[in-house]
């Protein structure tokens, strides 16, 4: 990944992919000390949403590209129900995935441990952005994700795909029901993404599971951009829930 400082030196605002660079989709992921990100203690609530960024977010994440003015965003509820961006931007719904095949229509999606994944297929100019935790990945979001953009004209095997900061098998350690939940989903193969801790719990590795099942759904494994920087072990520079942190990481991409 690429880091963007902010003026005069300070801490990088966000991080980049050179793979989505390459094929000039404008993107970033954000660090703890981009400014204007909503916080956790304000949620996006269903009933009166409201654009989840602040003004002084516009201008630095206006450098890559991005216009706020009409950023699609949701309020994410850990499944895997998608929904079109609207075309002037705005709330999208409670859904985890965000699709569009509009040009400079931002789609957002707010992580704090779970998977950001964006999905670009650039010769039809189509869209895709998901929330996967361990709960989307049970629910089948990473398939539905390959699955709704292809809906709007994308290949499986043309997808430039991205996954952003998140915890990583180093510091995911879980126990039932999530160990239940994952067998039933995936029987024993489920096993080959974790590894045993202490008695009851496993290592669990989202990043390799999420990888396979994108596989497994035609995404080429050489068109995977996971740089494996993991929420938990940063600190100073990423967002954790399982550290406390209150605040959120926005992943956010636009068709240019």
């Amino acid at each position: 990944m690429t880091s963007r400082l902010l003026p005069h030196g300070e801490p990088a605002a966000y991080f980049t992919f050179p793979s989505l660079t390459a094929v000039g989709l404008p993107h970033v992921t954000t660090t703890r000390h981009c400014p204007g990100i909503v916080s956790f203690a304000e949620p996006i609530a269903p009933e009166a949403p409201r654009a989840p960024f602040r003004p002084e977010a516009a201008a630095v994440l206006g450098s890559a590209g991005l216009e706020l003015g009409r950023v699609s965003y949701a309020r994410q509820v850990h499944g895997a129900d998608a929904a079109q961006a609207p075309a002037r931007g705005g709330f999208a719904g409670s859904v985890d995935l965000l699709v569009t095949g509009e040009r400079r229509v931002p789609l957002a999606i707010f992580t704090a441990d779970c998977l950001a994944i964006v999905l670009y297929d650039p010769t039809a100019q189509v869209l895709g952005l998901a929330h996967v935790g361990w709960r989307g990945t049970v629910r089948g979001a990473t398939q539905a994700a390959v699955r709704v953009v292809g809906e709007l004209g994308a290949r499986a095997g043309a997808l430039r795909v991205a996954i952003a900061p998140s915890i990583g098998p180093c510091c995911y350690e879980v126990d039932e029901p999530v160990t239940t939940e994952f067998a039933s989903a995936f029987g024993e193969r489920w096993t080959a993404w974790a590894r045993p801790s202490r008695p009851g719990h496993v290592m669990l590795d989202l990043w390799t599971a999420n990888e396979t099942l994108l596989t497994e759904a035609g995404v080429a494994p050489a068109s995977v951009d996971n740089p494996r920087l993991c929420t938990a072990c940063h600190p100073e520079l990423l967002y954790s829930y399982r550290k406390g942190s209150r605040g959120r990481l926005v992943t956010v991409a636009a068709l240019p």
